[in-house]
């Protein structure tokens, strides 16, 4: 029998990851299918209820959906302190779900082959895809994470949720200025854009990103050019949100049907193909 699994969100005609979890289930020889399920969010209970009922095995959760849906199913340790599930599993109990955002992050850092244990890193946004980035940054054994958001309360939250969640990593707020995230540039050897700045396509990064090593946007474009990209690209290895959507994907696939990860790397270069885009070389994936 045929299993499906699928994603819900709002729209999400647009969505890659039935491309790339279509290609999984074809190297793991899975008899299933994944489907997008565009679900309102004022339909959301009654489509989740009505997945448990049809049998749907499983499902990946995008926007707008991530912080309600985790208030509807029993979510692990790493979704609860997040606090947004993005993968969800039938159980004998109902939907169980967890948060592989953080752990795609986590597989790109270490695809980039950078070390970063010990290091400094700068992130902007104080969001949901700002706390699966600092749970990943704090798995990675970072020293310090510099915080920087328009908002000014926004940014103070996100800075005193994360010193009291992650007491082993040092955070620090960067006000939104050039001189500031100059400053912080400087020592860091990881930027991280999780802000929706720079999604239109007229509209540059505000600021100027000096400094060697890497800088990872969490926004793709089918292109890869991201405003932030394209400002962190004239002194850092630059690589837009794909490689991290991939990787989550494959992380939810490994934990839907208890598998090693699949492979990403094949798998990111078919849409690359498909997007007509250039290749991200990411060494630590060569060979997974």
């Amino acid at each position: 029998m045929t299993k499906i699994y699928g994603i819900i969100g709002w729209p999400v005609k647009h969505s890659l990851s039935p491309v790339f979890q279509s290609t999984f289930l074809e190297q793991q020889q899975i008899n299933a299918a994944y489907l997008p399920f565009a679900v309102a969010p004022e339909q959301l209970q009654q489509a989740m209820q009505g997945m448990l009922a049809l049998g749907v095995e499983g499902f990946n959760v995008t926007v707008p959906h991530k912080e309600s849906v985790f208030q509807m199913v029993s979510a692990d340790d790493d979704a609860r302190l997040i606090g947004a599930v993005n993968t969800v599993r039938r159980s004998s109990e109902g939907w169980q779900a967890t948060n592989t955002d953080w752990r795609g992050f986590k597989a790109v850092v270490e695809g980039l082959a950078i070390a970063v244990a010990g290091k400094k890193a700068l992130l902007f946004g104080a969001g949901g895809t700002a706390r699966a980035v600092l749970h990943a940054l704090s798995a990675l054994g970072l020293e310090t994470v510099y915080i920087c958001n328009r908002n000014p309360e926004r940014r103070a939250a996100f800075v005193a949720f994360a010193r009291s969640s992650y007491p082993s990593l040092n955070c620090e707020s960067v006000s939104w200025q050039q001189d500031e995230v100059s400053d912080a540039c400087a020592e860091a050897a990881l930027l991280v854009n999780t802000t929706t700045v720079g999604l239109a396509s007229d509209q540059p990064f505000p600021f100027e990103l000096s400094g060697a090593g890497a800088a990872i946007d969490a926004v793709y474009k089918p292109d890869g050019n991201t405003a932030f990209c394209r400002a962190a690209a004239a002194t850092r290895s630059a690589v837009d949100g794909l490689p991290m959507l991939i990787a989550q994907g494959a992380e939810s696939f490994a934990w839907w049907h208890g598998c090693a990860r699949p492979d990403c790397s094949s798998a990111l270069k078919n849409i690359e193909q498909q997007l007509g885009r250039s290749a991200v070389h990411l060494p630590g994936w060569q060979g997974h």
